[in-house]
């Protein structure tokens, strides 16, 4: 799959610029190649004045898989600072886009896990399909969700993710909604209505008062550079370790991981 299939990006007359998750054979599962490009992409998003709202979905019946585990695998049996390096770009992908100076929503279009959910929970507004699915399976596969947690419990509070990340249930979608995970579930059918009217009263706003808005609310947020590369580090160090290693393994393998005693 060339690399500009990987992304696809819609621009309409009004400055809605919409990003398509494009791998629908691998569940748009997140690997280092796409998110270099989300990241890129929103990098550029973030400088272009013509871009008013953005929209971001996936292609097919699954919004993403989160984290690609053939990838994941693989970045824990490289040297060090790669590992490292290719977390903290995940750690850039969800910072960018969290403080993306543009009106972000979350169209989620089926299920969404781990990693995924990051992207859910640092959009501005979400809205899914009734019918989604959401769940943190790091700790079966004995990893953390260490890159996205602070903008989960930020979305759901600590007590929610208390649970949530460390059992791994599913979340179904109309308590994903009533728990905070996103605002507003809808039919599949009534989806693409419930983003257009989000982007509707979007535009109508004045353009520099949505950017000092969400600027406000930036400045609100706690953590910053330490809490991210805390994060990447511990993503790092769990997937290179032997306990992550055997849980990927066997969940590739389809088989129960053999976990040390």
């Amino acid at each position: 799959m060339m690399k500009q299939e990987l992304l696809r990006v819609e621009t309409d007359e009004r400055g809605v610029c919409t990003l398509t998750l494009n791998a629908p054979a691998r569940h748009n599962a997140l690997d280092g190649e796409m998110v270099n490009l989300l990241l890129q992409r929103l990098q550029a998003i973030a400088k272009d004045e013509t871009i008013r709202v953005l929209v971001l979905t996936g292609q097919g019946d699954t919004f993403s898989s989160g984290a690609d585990l053939h990838w994941m695998r693989a970045m824990g049996l490289e040297e060090e600072e790669t590992n490292r390096q290719e977390a903290r770009q995940l750690a850039a992908l969800m910072h960018v886009l969290n403080r993306l100076p543009k009106p972000t929503i979350a169209r989620i279009n089926g299920s969404a896990y781990g990693g995924a959910i990051g992207l859910v929970v640092c959009c501005d507004i979400a809205i899914a399909t009734v019918s989604a699915e959401f769940a943190f399976k790091e700790i079966q596969l004995g990893l953390a969700p260490a890159i996205i947690a602070p903008y989960v419990v930020a979305a759901i509070g600590p007590r929610q993710a208390r649970r949530f990340l460390l059992n791994g249930e599913t979340i179904y979608g109309m308590l994903a909604f009533q728990m905070g995970l996103v605002h507003q579930v809808e039919d599949r059918e009534e989806l693409d209505g419930a983003v257009e009217a989000q982007v509707s009263r979007l535009l109508k706003a004045g353009p520099l008062a949505l950017v000092e808005c969400k600027r406000l609310l930036s400045r609100l947020e706690p953590g910053g550079e330490s809490l991210r590369e805390y994060t990447a580090e511990l993503l790092a160090r769990l997937r290179s370790s032997p306990e992550g290693q055997e849980g990927m393994a066997a969940f590739l393998e389809k088989r129960l991981p053999r976990w040390r005693d």
